[in-house]
């Protein structure tokens, strides 16, 4: 059996979409109702998806883009405020956690880590989807790119969150999907995990994670490991 003992005040920091919440159907789903508004052909689902990650502006941007729409930035404000005003009402209708999140976060509580979500999504988008899923009492800090002094890849998105959460960087871990994840991770210098189902245009395994996640079950050991060894080493499951 593992020894839980590197997690007692430990931070795991979380990103959400394509980390902790399959949410590409309802966030695809909005996309294609604005495109349908807009009179554009809707973006098949598989192409969509690695779009997601840079907030909604920018799926929104790669989304017209990808359909030879380029939307004038003049309309931005209104395309966005639409975007938001539909996802809001239907950002939990298809969203669901990622097969064995509930378990691993129950578990990492109970062994003394504190928890906290860092996602370039608005912070009143991402705590509704928290609270639908009945995860929001697992965070001790959700922190969106609105109250971070700068979203990731930018460091400070991540060292921002684990001071909310009352943590220390040189004890914490990144558990992300994407680019924007590993910019942080490594701009504040905190171990990287990626996950291998998630949402990104470069292989999670060639943005040179510490540890390659390929199911929650995983995690807790990795964190562990990641937590007890030289900073230098790299591991891999």
């Amino acid at each position: 059996m593992t020894d839980l003992t590197a997690l007692a005040g430990a931070t795991i920091v979380f990103d959400l979409d394509g980390t902790l919440v399959d949410s590409a159907p309802d966030l695809i789903g909005t996309l294609n109702v604005i495109l349908a508004q807009e009179g554009i052909a809707p973006l098949p689902f598989d192409e969509a998806r690695p779009f997601i990650g840079h907030g909604a502006r920018r799926l929104l941007e790669r989304g017209f883009a990808a359909q030879g729409h380029p939307a004038p930035a003049e309309r931005m404000p209104d395309l966005f405020a639409r975007f938001i005003a539909h996802y809001n009402e239907h950002s939990a209708d298809e969203t669901r956690p990622y097969p064995g999140v509930v378990r691993c976060l129950t578990e990492l509580k109970a062994a003394g880590a504190r928890l906290a979500v860092c996602t370039n999504k608005l912070t009143d988008l991402s705590l509704p989807i928290l609270e639908k899923l009945d995860l929001i009492d697992f965070f001790d800090a959700v922190i969106g790119a609105d109250l971070a002094p700068a979203p990731k890849p930018d460091a400070r998105h991540l060292t921002h969150t684990i001071a909310v959460a009352g943590g220390r960087i040189d004890r914490a871990v990144m558990v992300g999907d994407a680019s924007t994840d590993a910019g942080a991770a490594r701009a504040a210098k905190v171990p990287l995990v990626l996950v291998s189902f998630g949402y990104t245009e470069v292989p999670a395994a060639e943005l040179g994670p510490d540890v390659l996640l390929h199911h929650f079950d995983e995690l807790k050991n990795a964190c562990v490991t990641l937590l007890t060894a030289c900073p230098a080493q790299d591991v891999r499951l």
